[in-house]
């Protein structure tokens, strides 16, 4: 942050009607890291909620580099979700992509069931699918946004998860988006911030009940990552310094994300089981 606690100006003030359009970002966000992969997921098969922009499309793309298929569940982003299926397949791997809204529960069964017909099982489960809403009076916090923001952020995390689970075999991973906020709040995402301090506490949870059938859940908990979830909540001006008051003075790029998701995947962390990994450009956190 700059002397007299004012924030950077990192690129043009712009916005966007929610969800988010990553092709109408300016600039766009980086996706690949330069490096090829090593066939660290090779064979696997991997589902990941909101993979078709943002953090979702760098998991997805760096997986699929890494030898994983690649099956993606999102919204409503029909143009963003067929770029990203495009570069998965210039990897050389399958992609599936799935459109609907998973804060229902029947579209939460409908994408494990459309993974499972094309690829048989799920190795690796994503679960990063997200929106917020910044509201900087809690009293305006409506009892709609409040169900809506926990119905997209956690229940459906929840409802995915059930129904995979009968399809992830010994050895398979299940990985949770969760934020610094939950760890340190937000004063204008509260609701938001509470789901994620839920995805916390559902991951944790989770990998005990499920550490003796051999399958290990983890967490990603990022700071500030320049994604259309960001273009599409806050104003122009803050979108423009959106970033600039963590230690290393900038917004992160899914592409430095990304390979916190690989390390949880793959065989490194065949020891790492109901933990977190903070990617947040310097901001301590202690949880």
């Amino acid at each position: 942050m700059q002397k007299g606690g004012k924030k950077k100006t990192l690129r043009k003030p712009q916005t966007q009607a929610r969800p988010g359009k990553e092709h109408k970002m300016q600039p766009r966000p980086e996706v690949h890291n330069e490096y090829p992969g090593s066939g660290r997921l090779k064979d696997k098969v991997a589902l990941i909620t909101g993979g078709d922009s943002g953090i979702g499309r760098a998991v997805a793309v760096l997986f699929a580099k890494e030898g994983a298929s690649i099956a993606i569940a999102y919204l409503n982003e029909h143009r963003d979700a067929r770029e990203t299926m495009g570069m998965v397949q210039e990897t050389g791997q399958d992609c599936i992509i799935i459109s609907g809204d998973l804060s229902k529960e029947a579209n939460c069964k409908s994408a494990v069931s459309k993974t499972i017909k094309k690829f048989g099982r799920i190795d690796i489960l994503v679960n990063n699918a997200a929106l917020h809403w910044e509201e900087k009076n809690f009293e305006d916090i409506t009892s709609d946004q409040l169900v809506t923001t926990f119905a997209n952020n956690f229940f459906s995390y929840f409802w995915v998860t059930q129904a995979a689970l009968p399809h992830i075999p010994e050895g398979g991973v299940i990985i949770n988006t969760s934020s610094v906020t939950a760890y340190r709040g937000s004063p204008s995402l509260i609701d938001y911030a509470s789901t994620k301090g839920a995805i916390v506490s559902f991951t944790r949870s989770l990998s005990a009940n499920l550490v003796k059938k051999k399958i290990r859940v983890n967490g990603v908990a990022p700071g500030p990552i320049w994604t259309p979830l960001i273009a599409s909540t806050f104003d122009g001006d803050k979108v423009a310094s959106f970033g600039s008051d963590v230690p290393m003075e900038r917004a992160g790029e899914p592409s430095e994300v990304a390979p916190a998701y690989l390390f949880l995947a793959c065989g490194d962390a065949s020891y790492v089981t109901g933990q977190f990994i903070h990617v947040n450009g310097g901001e301590i956190i202690n949880g």
